[in-house]
């Protein structure tokens, strides 16, 4: 199955943005505030968000698309250079209006003592020319991933979804904030646990999970719906079906990104061919490797099945 990745073409849309990373060492508090003082010696830039996404796809050995929006910055610049290093077909929508969204990180001593975000949302004339360019594409894919930070990238997906499924691509979607009607006739959405509680409720038994998901799915017209669940690994709910793996035993370095690895690692399984149990399986090995790298990382073919 894993030979077969290289065969998929994925086409990713959704919210892009820049992951810097200041690293240093912390010797002394300030004496202006109590906070640490950060000695900056290194400095990164790693792509985040919907292009970690695609990053992941590509690693996996699919042929990867990326559609998305950025502003005629620095930060726009940097993320189309860093697309092209992994291999990444990109089709990067210039606003003028707007700058890149930028995700800042302090590390110090291996931690991370802060995180400062910058970002607007794109241009409602930039997002149409995004749309249409997103219905030509349809056609040279074989599965989709809308994956949506809330940045304002994808003001269209229910028309995304209606599009792909119009055109028998299925669509995968990582959800943000509450309001999922607008994710209706999706094949699988992705949602975390706290996510998912904020939409259906507290649970407090795997039966009253299983309704809940159960319902939520029927009331969007999902095909399944995955959960990912931390350190109680994750959960698929399908045609009245629960699909469990439970979390991978090892030490947790870094959870950020890890959902983009999941519905990665999920999509190119599902398009290769295989069956929820095989997919989901994969993902979470997947999601194993990635939390044990600093910062939003990518797991290779040769990782998987060496864990394998």
């Amino acid at each position: 199955m894993l030979e077969k990745l290289s065969q998929v073409r994925l086409l990713v849309v959704g919210d892009v943005m820049l992951d810097r990373y200041w690293f240093g060492e912390v010797s002394r508090i300030s004496p202006e505030a109590p906070v640490p003082v950060v000695k900056v010696e290194r400095m990164e830039e790693r792509l985040g968000g919907a292009a970690n996404v695609a990053r992941n796809a590509a690693s996996l050995g699919a042929r990867t698309t990326l559609l998305s929006v950025v502003g005629d910055d620095d930060a726009g610049r940097a993320l189309s250079r860093l697309l092209a290093e992994s291999e990444i077909a990109a089709d990067l929508k210039i606003d003028r209006q707007i700058d890149t969204t930028v995700k800042l990180r302090v590390i110090g001593r291996q931690q991370q003592l802060l995180r400062i975000d910058f970002e607007t949302a794109p241009s409602h004339e930039v997002l149409d020319a995004k749309l249409a360019e997103y219905e030509r594409r349809l056609a040279d894919c074989d599965i989709v991933i809308l994956s949506d930070y809330g940045k304002g990238g994808l003001t269209h997906i229910t028309e995304m979804i209606r599009l792909a499924r119009l055109a028998a691509k299925p669509v995968l979607v990582d959800p943000k904030g509450d309001e999922w009607e607008k994710y209706a006739g999706a094949t699988v959405i992705t949602p975390n646990r706290s996510e998912l509680r904020d939409v259906v409720g507290r649970w407090s038994s795997e039966q009253m999970l299983f309704d809940k998901a159960e319902k939520l799915r029927g009331e969007l017209g999902l095909e399944a719906l995955l959960v990912t669940r931390s350190e109680e690994g994750m959960t698929l709910f399908a045609d009245g079906q629960t699909f469990l793996q439970a979390a991978q035993a090892r030490e947790v370095f870094d959870v950020s990104g890890a959902g983009d690895t999941v519905i990665a690692t999920l999509a190119v399984m599902i398009a290769a061919g295989a069956d929820w149990a095989e997919a989901i399986r994969i993902a979470n090995i997947a999601a194993g490797i990635v939390v044990g790298k600093l910062g939003t990382a990518v797991v290779t073919r040769d990782e998987i099945a060496g864990a394998l």
